[in-house]
């Protein structure tokens, strides 16, 4: 019996997924209101593992959650943050773990911290163990925001001790690598206010990322960059052998690479960035790949349609790599489209999403490396002024709620239910449709 219209197939394929999770995991749903009991997540070749089991991650960023963290009347935008993580299936929450020099600064100076704001982030990451989220978190950015590399330079160049008033001294300076490896030991040693753990050795924490989007334009042989990854990874993993590590790249390919022509945006600019996505990421000290999708930033003349091909190849091509290159797990760990486009409607941004969601899911099913995906960005309600051009209060929208939520589902079919996951999942995937 075949409907008509050849929809039948599809609707078994579901209904099979929903009794699949009902039979294999429908006992976990019964009184479980306990914290959930995280462990570590490991790596296993190309996949991700938790309890010997692949994990792969439908996931999100709020990069605001220490900042709001700070003051009591922003501090429940955290818990509800979370909770709704949690209610959509969502596993992991990429968020920053720095700010520096600014307003509500973690870092004042150089080794000089507000301890009011370290226990707005010992806060963060004790409530996301209360809702059974992980975190992924950003150790500096390559952008102004929050101080990034240039607050660093500034305060090398202040004591008197900078080699340049370059902001692409970050990666170069003896002084400013000095001051980032304090930094890192500061925040992985830090020992929990409210959990009492430290960092290094709390579960809660999925991994760290070294930094967001470097990009070294001053040495486009990359060289400079790469030798900076290469000692701050080690430094990482000699003080901290339980999590993972990754860059924290777009994904550009470099300037010896074939798939500059053939994958990264047109024109050379993507490739003189004096980054590399394979050189990069392949060291035995980065645990996973990561990568960025702005496909708004990166065309400004291509229809919508044109715009959802090229991401189709770019996110495949990377995948691809994780497989045959890399050997290792690969994470598009920010993607958005913006509002700002000229004739923008929501459904574009739907659209948008289901071609990532749809590859990450299929390279689960074939236990590829595609390992998971993260929005950006996701905002409770009354964060207007905080927003860009790509955030989204994901239950506003019925449609891009159910998206975000299929996929969780999708995944769960893959590779089980988590016991994180165990209070929502029974709800979310067995409702009607």
């Amino acid at each position: 019996m075949v409907a008509g219209n050849g929809v039948f197939y599809p609707i078994i394929g579901f209904a099979s997924c929903v009794v699949f999770i009902y039979m294999s995991f429908g006992d976990l749903w019964v009184n479980y209101h306990k914290e959930p009991e995280l462990s570590f997540v490991q790596r296993n070749g190309t996949h991700f593992t938790v309890d010997g089991r692949i994990f792969y991650i439908n996931g999100w960023n709020s990069y605001w959650l220490m900042d709001h963290a700070v003051d009591e009347y922003s501090r429940p935008r955290i818990r509800a943050m979370l909770q709704a993580g949690a209610k959509m299936g969502l596993t992991v929450c990429r968020t920053w773990a720095f700010n520096d020099g600014a307003y509500n600064a973690l870092q004042i100076s150089p080794g000089r911290y507000d301890e009011r704001v370290f226990r707005a982030l010992d806060h963060v990451i004790a409530e996301a163990g209360q809702h059974g989220i992980r975190l992924l978190l950003s150790l500096v950015n390559n952008l102004q925001a929050y101080g990034g590399k240039t607050q660093y330079v500034k305060w090398a160049w202040e004591e008197g001790v900078g080699l340049s008033s370059s902001n692409d001294s970050f990666f170069y300076d003896p002084s400013i690598r000095h001051y980032f490896k304090n930094h890192v030991k500061t925040l992985l040693t830090r020992k929990n206010t409210i959990t009492g753990i430290q960092y290094r050795d709390d579960p809660t924490i999925f991994g760290w990322e070294l930094i967001n989007e470097p990009r070294c334009m001053t040495d486009r042989s990359g060289n400079s960059l790469q030798d900076w990854i290469e000692e701050m990874s080690a430094f990482v993993k000699l003080i901290d052998k339980k999590h993972l590590l990754t860059v924290g790249l777009e994904g550009f390919y470099g300037p010896k690479s074939p798939k500059r022509f053939t994958v990264n945006p047109p024109g050379e600019w993507a490739a003189n960035l004096g980054s590399d996505f394979i050189r990069n990421s392949n060291l035995s000290t980065i645990d996973f790949a990561s990568v960025h999708i702005y496909p708004d930033h990166w065309f400004h003349d291509q229809e919508l349609e044109e715009k959802l091909k090229y991401v189709y190849n770019f996110t495949v091509s990377h995948i691809e790599d994780g497989d045959k290159e890399l050997k290792k797990p690969v994470m598009f760990t920010e993607f958005g489209l913006s509002n700002l486009n000229k004739g923008f409607e929501p459904s574009q941004r739907d659209r948008f999403y289901k071609v990532i969601y749809d590859i990450l899911y299929k390279s689960a099913k074939k236990k590829k490396s595609g390992a998971g995906s993260f929005v950006w960005q996701f905002l409770v309600g009354g964060m207007e002024d905080y927003n860009d051009d790509f955030g989204i209060v994901p239950w506003e929208r019925p449609s891009t709620y159910q998206l975000i939520t299929d996929q969780t589902c999708r995944l769960a079919a893959v590779q089980g239910v988590l016991p994180s996951q165990k209070d929502h999942l029974k709800e979310l995937c067995l409702r009607t449709r």
